[in-house]
């Protein structure tokens, strides 16, 4: 009878243990606003700048002037993610969506804390710094809206840290190799070239270079008009635009970018199969246009 109600004490402990682990959102809404979009960028990237962000670039998502996003960073943010060696790199970009709707601007951002659970090998050791960079992130855009309403989703921490969408779908860990290059320098060159080049439509939105670690991140606008973002936003959600642009990473000689069924699921985890299979082309698309930026 002993061993029975010790069986059933554990499974209880288990199961609310499970319970309450803390759940996470993609994105946070930041509030709205009837002013227009120029005016709320710039009060934005004054806030960030106040607190020491840089930023690093910003653009109209599909070339729609409804929809804007701005990237940015800061150098501790830079530090702690460059210390995860497995393209930690990716989460040193934080960024800001905003889309207009009749007369009304939603302003949203990327949950940092999501990225860097997904993301960073360092996150539970590092914890307490990253909460910091989301604590001042959030502290910098309250003068634009004080909501911060979790939304787009919703994650375990533990599958977070090991997300996949549905079985035999990549992980964080299966990226997509594009190209491998004589030398990291070689591959700098030859991305920047294509870049400038727009070769298919795809702009460069912003550039983090760590030279000492032979490590870039790209962030392309995907503006092809067919099989870009003009086609797959309007699909799975234009409200998720903090998740945009899409990276490249080159790390030492090799340039790799996230597979597609892992980042676009990761960043809609709502998405039904059925909506899915919509941009069943879209993953295939990026890896195409991706790809040859490193030719």
């Amino acid at each position: 009878m002993k061993k029975i109600i010790l069986i059933l004490v554990c499974f209880a402990w288990i199961h609310t243990s499970y319970a309450q682990q803390e759940q996470m959102s993609p994105f946070f809404k930041i509030g709205t606003s009837q002013s227009n979009i120029s005016s709320l960028v710039s009060s934005i990237k004054q806030n960030l700048e106040t607190n020491e962000f840089k930023i690093l670039g910003e653009y109209q998502p599909a070339s729609d002037q409804n929809l804007y996003v701005v990237c940015f960073t800061r150098n501790d943010l830079n530090k702690l993610c460059l210390k995860s060696e497995d393209r930690g790199a990716l989460a040193s970009v934080l960024k800001i969506g905003l889309i207009k709707k009749g007369e009304n601007i939603t302003v949203s951002m990327i949950n940092p804390d999501y990225v860097f659970c997904a993301y960073l090998s360092n996150y539970e050791t590092d914890k307490a710094l990253l909460s910091n960079i989301t604590s001042d992130v959030k502290k910098s855009l309250s003068a634009i809206g004080n909501e911060f309403t979790p939304f787009g989703g919703e994650v375990k921490e533990s599958s977070l840290k090991k997300y996949h969408y549905k079985m035999m779908m990549p992980y964080f860990s299966d990226p997509v190799d594009l190209n491998e290059f004589e030398s990291f320098e070689a591959g700098l060159a030859i991305i920047r070239k294509s870049l400038m080049a727009k070769k298919g439509n795809a702009n460069l939105i912003y550039e983090q270079v760590f030279e000492d670690k032979n490590v870039a991140v790209f962030g392309v606008g995907l503006l092809d008009s067919e099989d870009g973002e003009k086609y797959f936003l309007p699909i799975i959600g234009e409200d998720h635009i903090a998740a945009m642009p899409y990276e490249i990473i080159l790390q030492g000689k090799e340039a790799t970018m996230l597979h597609g069924k892992y980042r676009f699921a990761l960043y809609w985890p709502e998405l039904t199969m059925g909506t899915f299979m919509k941009i069943m082309s879209t993953p295939g698309n990026v890896e195409d246009f991706m790809e040859a930026l490193t030719k």
